[in-house]
């Protein structure tokens, strides 16, 4: 994290772009278009050693109350520099003081933090002895929990921490009753409501395994999860509503021939047509509300989620209680939340974001705001700010979805004090957008990580400024390493492929169906101290003054006439054309071998003449890139391919243009031979 003294012409840029983000904040704000402009404009030929433009700064007296900054001054550090560099150097102390910080209940402290001598790996709080959901319950019981809020109603329901746990003890009281035995796996198949998440403690507290499954999947991939995760019960809903549309997941359960289900109408006092052997969700839960956590060692399994691909048989992640430790640690100083906080991140109990979103907000004291619906409507929009929503996740095709779909305004939410985005590598024009709807008083938290992790391996902070679409930091206790094409950490500008030095809590130890070390440590690189890098997968760019930026997935990289690129680095030169909304860049052979070229697909902004945007994107890549770049094929889409969590399908679109230029060429052959 090197930090030389910007030059005169960075801080003149710097002070120019306070000046003006003080005076948008006075109200009545230019169109956002000239806010890009001048943005533009003032940083316009910075030096690239001065670092990405620093388009927020953060203010003294906040960093003085936030969270870290409390932690840099109670344990006597200069700044957050010296204090990354303490937390990987003296790792078993770093997780001491934040398991402290945190307020982690044990039912037998641990006798040491770290032990072993192999950190792919260690043995973390070795005789400790805990059920991590007692941690979620350390806030006052009247204190809320929960706000919820639904599509197509102006209602918020609030739910206490007294009242969660009730109904969790109930759930759990409930699962033994049921006959399920000690470490039972229960698939949750569901939107994330008020129930999903008084279950999915229940089955922890009780000493079950939550299968998480994403409500969006369909039966054939909800039975190969099922089967994977060895479920012998499944939590669902009859049905729920979104966009409008009623989904029928209990349907799909049945389609699925899952086990024994556990049903919740989509009305009180709805009628269900259950097979035999379901219960509904009223007659599940017992009418005894007290129940004694299973207590356990900390590597005892409390839920398995799966890597998102949907091509292949899906790795089967497991998280333990050590995992909801990483989750409270990074949400508590790399997202600032704390017990005033209104914590809202749209994500799914399939994704590690749900679980994620459990453990970051109630271990730490704050209220959750979930939210049953779209959220990318006016609905979503009055419900940030009517539940007091201060700390608000998203991911990049969120953004972009309110900025072109018109409902978010100027100061539309006054509480909101920072965005955290995930899921993607976003875009620097709409985070931009995104914090200028705020007089850019909120910055936004760059996070990036996995299931794998239990949370981060890199992200940004409070107390750094931020440049948007790049991260600030490693998260704390956890260090890394960019690899370059020649083995060698890449130097400052250059892109490599990342990898994690171990050991860290929340890193994963074992895989349900393959072989762990195989996956992250078979053939990486050692550290320069001879400790094993794990692998990763991403290609990040370590940029000057401390600054990184995310160039994509190592298996998107791609060689272009001998230069090896990322095809987000080419993309986000695409997107500036003012005719392209958002790009994909990927990389084919025309022959079926040799030489790799480069396709781009567009999502235009209205209509444009291909064969022209073609030249004048190849014009944009040979001027900002590299003048041998050349464009084989530019193809108009009206949405690129993502997974159900936001990953782009590249490899979807190199698949279809391969079959769209194997029937072009058969429908060539056929007309020649008419002709």
């Amino acid at each position: 994290m090197t930090r030389e003294p910007l030059s005169e012409l960075a801080r003149q840029q710097d002070r120019r772009w306070a000046r003006y983000v003080e005076q948008v904040g006075l109200g009545n704000p230019p169109p956002f278009s000239e806010q890009w402009q001048e943005f533009a404009r003032i940083y316009r030929n910075r030096p690239a050693g001065d670092g990405p433009p620093q388009a927020w700064q953060p203010d003294a007296d906040a960093v003085e109350r936030s969270n870290l900054g409390r932690l840099i001054r109670d344990l006597g550090f200069s700044g957050y520099d010296q204090l990354f560099r303490w937390s990987v150097r003296e790792r078993d102390a770093f997780w001491q003081e934040a398991i402290r910080r945190l307020g982690i209940v044990f039912d037998r402290q641990p006798e040491q933090i770290l032990v072993g001598d192999d950190p792919t790996d260690p043995i973390w709080l070795p005789d400790a002895r805990l059920n991590s959901v007692e941690s979620c319950f350390r806030a006052h019981p009247d204190k809320v929990a929960i706000i919820h809020g639904a599509e197509g109603s102006d209602e918020l329901h609030r739910i206490t921490y007294g009242e969660l746990d009730l109904l969790a003890n109930r759930f759990a009281c409930g699962f033994v009753a049921a006959g399920f035995e000690d470490e039972a796996p229960i698939a949750l198949y569901m939107p994330m409501t008020v129930e999903c998440v008084a279950a999915y403690l229940g089955i922890v507290r009780a000493g079950g395994r939550v299968i998480s499954i994403p409500d969006s999947f369909s039966p054939s991939e909800v039975r190969r999860r099922l089967e994977i995760g060895n479920a012998v019960g499944v939590v669902t809903v009859d049905q729920f509503t979104r966009a409008g549309r009623a989904i029928e997941l209990y349907h799909k359960v049945r389609d699925a021939e899952a086990p024994r289900a556990i049903v919740i109408p989509a009305a009180a006092g709805t009628d269900l047509d259950l097979r035999a052997g379901d219960l509904s969700w009223d007659r599940f839960l017992s009418d005894s509300d007290r129940f004694d956590p299973v207590i356990d060692d900390p590597y005892r399994v409390i839920n398995v989620l799966f890597s998102s691909g949907t091509t292949g048989t899906p790795k089967a992640i497991p998280w333990t209680h050590l995992t909801p430790l990483k989750c409270a640690m990074d949400g508590h100083f790399h997202q600032d939340i704390g017990p005033s906080d209104v914590v809202a991140w749209p994500t799914n109990i399939g994704w590690m974001m749900g679980p994620w979103l459990i453990y970051a907000t109630f271990v730490n004291g704050a209220t959750m705001a979930l939210y049953e619906g779209v959220p990318t409507g006016a609905g979503f929009t009055d419900f940030v700010r009517e539940s007091g929503i201060s700390v608000l996740g998203l991911v990049p095709s969120l953004v972009r979805a309110w900025r072109t779909g018109g409902s978010l305004y100027y100061d539309e939410w006054p509480g909101v004090r920072l965005f955290s985005s995930t899921g993607e590598p976003s875009n620097r024009e709409d985070y931009l957008w995104l914090t200028s709807r705020t007089g850019y008083r909120a910055p936004v938290i760059e996070y990036c990580g996995g299931t794998e992790i239990g949370g981060g391996y890199i992200t940004g902070s409070v107390v750094q400024p931020a440049s948007p679409a790049t991260f600030t930091t490693p998260t704390l206790g956890l260090d890394l390493e960019i690899v370059g094409d020649d083995g060698r950490p890449a130097a400052e500008g250059e892109m490599g492929e990342l990898f994690i030095v171990p050991p860290s809590i929340g890193l994963s130890q074992s895989l349900l169906n393959r072989d762990h070390h195989q996956v992250y440590y078979q053939g990486t690189p050692t550290a320069a101290d001879g400790v094993p890098l794990r692998r990763h997968g991403d290609q990040m760019m370590r940029l000057h003054q401390g600054f990184y930026r995310a160039q994509g997935r190592a298996d998107d990289t791609m060689n272009l006439g001998g230069i090896k690129i990322s095809s987000l680095e080419l993309e986000q030169v695409l997107d500036t054309h003012p005719s392209v909304y958002e790009s994909a860049a990927v990389a084919v052979q025309p022959e079926g071998e040799g030489a790799e070229e480069l396709v781009v697909y567009v999502v235009t902004r209205g209509e444009v003449d291909l064969e022209r945007l073609e030249q004048e994107l190849g014009r944009l890549l040979k001027t900002e890139l590299n003048p041998l770049f050349k464009i084989f094929d530019v193809r108009a889409v009206e949405a690129l391919p993502r997974t159900a969590s936001n990953k782009l399908m590249r490899r979807k679109l190199r698949a279809e243009w391969a079959a769209k230029r194997a029937e072009d060429s058969e429908r060539e052959a056929t007309e020649g031979d008419e002709r």
